[in-house]
């Protein structure tokens, strides 16, 4: 055998016992007649000891080793002098009797240790380096483990797993699709998932009643840090439902994972509707770890012939407490930060309730004390607060302020990796109006059923329609959407007529789902959790890629096996393709 224990298993108890590991060579350390090496394996790392007076032939071998080298050692498990705590192992080291070269290896393009000095591209071309460093093997080991949990967790509230295809039709509506050529069928595609939408609802229409599945899904579009061209995620659905048993099933889960994972408990998960969410935070998934929520101002500002009020749709501001201290140049720095092009605001303004009790602002000309002082009321200011203030087109200002909202946040370290703050966030709109193309396109999927007090409003205000649609949010993250599907025919087909679906367009992208309702469709919804940020955001991050054991660039690249890239012509000829540059 290759090994009798793992690298990251012995300890004090084990003293005197002959043992044989396997792993890598991490580091070596060589004080003349003593010679140390660390070897790793997944489960951690063991020190070997070579002693010259012991055996001169032996540290002479280990000493030629080079880093990263699989080897095979036997040897005998001793008492360390210096003993390590921060290790496993750290009470023993094994002394070697025998080395066994099981795999050369080169010198590495970057140092296998915590503090590398490989960037991020090389570190992804060379990924299988990189899944030695602990950091990101712990991050895999986090994924495995809360992969168990959501298993775990659903299997025992009856849902089944059940796997759908992955060759499928491509329906144009929502992102674009990755397409797959036939061979056997010239000239048509298929397209990979999105998501299993359709066919989770109808597995709800087989009877079912209750599936789930950790899947992964794909999208063509512009990525960013949270976004993979494939991902994962916890997609499910549940029949003879409301939308209070959907949320109540999977806050479930998401306390049962915190609680395992961290041992926290949180007790209830609030919910606010999208209205007063981007009312009071200028977004729909809200971090609410920290306050800072939005103040409206247009009933006490306008009217005093300060023409960026008065002329704006909406003022609204933000309190930070304790921050009056702000100098100039911090203010500054924030006021550059709202007229970057991403927000295009023209400027900020600021009011401090300042330690004497008295406010000062950079529009004092225009607002006298007796003003400001209402202002503080308005914001419930104490002394030694800052209020921050932008004006403009609503939508506009709303989300620059939201912007600078967490910007603070996360300057003022009020965004705790370590604190879980989830909440639902539901009645969103149902319908977005399309201004480039003039029309009505579904907020969620064209299969979220609307509020049946809002149905008829579909001919006269669809724009008011509200959706039996919920998301999940954490930490100012969307980790799942979700809804209460319709179900019967009528509907979706007048759903369908108001997006803008022709009769012959409906019947030949969703006709099988159409038919299917005739045959007796049970109530469902559902909801999908986006898996890798849910790992991400447990494990205390925002950026996902490190979760994903081979992920690709922002240019949707894996640098490793260069993908994607040409293929023959040959394999062109075989598909009925032709490439036109």
């Amino acid at each position: 055998m290759y090994r009798t224990h793992n690298c990251g298993e012995l300890n004090i108890s084990n003293v005197n016992q002959s043992v044989t590991l396997s792993g890598w060579v991490q580091t070596s350390r060589d004080f003349g007649g003593l010679s140390f090496i660390d070897l790793r394996d997944r489960y951690g790392v063991t020190q070997l000891a070579f002693n010259e007076t012991v055996d001169s032939k032996i540290i002479t071998e280990a000493r030629l080793l080079n880093r990263e080298s699989v080897i095979q050692v036997k040897g005998t498990v001793v008492e360390r002098e210096k003993k390590n705590p921060d290790l496993k192992t750290g009470d023993i080291e094994i002394m070697v009797s025998s080395i066994s070269i099981l795999s050369n290896s080169k010198i590495p393009p970057f140092t296998i240790e915590e503090n590398t000095d490989g960037g991020e591209e090389l570190r992804m071309k060379y990924r299988y380096l990189d899944l030695r460093r602990k950091s990101v093997r712990d991050k895999l080991l986090l994924r495995d483990q809360i992969s168990i949990l959501v298993r775990s967790y659903l299997s025992s509230n009856n849902f089944l797993d059940v796997e759908t295809p992955f060759l499928i039709k491509s329906t144009p509506e929502g992102a674009r699709d990755f397409i797959v050529p036939s061979r056997v069928n010239p000239g048509q595609f298929y397209a990979l998932p999105q998501s299993p939408q359709t066919f989770k609802q109808l597995l709800m229409v087989g009877g079912l009643d209750r599936y789930y599945q950790i899947v992964r899904c794909f999208r063509d579009e512009d990525l960013r840090a949270d976004r993979q061209p494939e991902f994962t995620q916890i997609d499910c659905e549940m029949s003879f439902v409301e939308q209070e048993d959907v949320l109540t099933v999977f806050e479930g889960l998401l306390k049962h994972i915190i609680q395992e994972i961290h041992s926290i408990k949180i007790d209830e998960i609030p919910r606010i509707t999208y209205d007063t969410a981007m009312k009071k935070y200028g977004n729909d998934k809200p971090d609410i770890r920290f306050d800072m929520t939005f103040v409206e101002m247009n009933d006490i500002v306008k009217g005093f012939n300060f023409g960026l009020f008065d002329n704006s749709e909406l003022v609204v501001g933000i309190k930070v407490k304790g921050c009056a201290h702000y100098s100039r140049k911090q203010i500054d720095e924030l006021t550059n930060f709202v007229k970057k092009p991403q927000l295009g605001m023209s400027g900020l303004i600021w009011a401090k309730h300042d330690e004497n009790g008295t406010f000062s602002s950079s529009v004092k000309k225009f607002f006298n004390d007796t003003q400001l002082e209402e202002w503080g009321k308005k914001f419930d200011a104490r002394k030694g607060d800052l209020i921050l203030i932008l004006a403009g087109e609503k939508q506009k200002t709303r989300k620059a302020l939201s912007d600078l909202r967490m910007h603070l946040g996360e300057a003022l370290g009020l965004r705790n990796p370590k604190e879980f703050a989830p909440l639902w966030v539901v009645d969103f709109p149902l319908l977005d109006w399309d201004e480039d193309e003039k029309r009505w396109v579904a907020k969620h999927h064209p299969f979220t059923s609307p509020k049946s007090e809002d149905i008829n409003l579909m001919r006269s205000n669809p724009g008011a329609i509200r959706a039996n649609a919920y998301d999940l949010v954490l930490n100012g993250n969307e980790i799942g959407g979700g809804s209460i599907r319709i179900h019967e025919k009528k509907l979706q087909t007048e759903i369908f007529k108001l997006l803008g679906f022709s009769k012959e367009d409906a019947k030949n992208q969703f006709g099988f789902l159409m038919d299917a309702f005739e045959f007796g469709a049970p109530p469902h919804g559902g909801i999908a959790l986006g898996f890798d940020r849910l790992v991400a955001l447990i494990g205390g991050d925002e950026v996902i890629r490190d979760y994903i054991a081979f992920p690709k660039n922002n240019s949707a690249r894996d640098l490793m096996i260069q993908a994607p890239s040409e293929i023959s012509n040959d394999q062109l000829k075989d598909l009925s393709i032709k490439h036109i540059p």
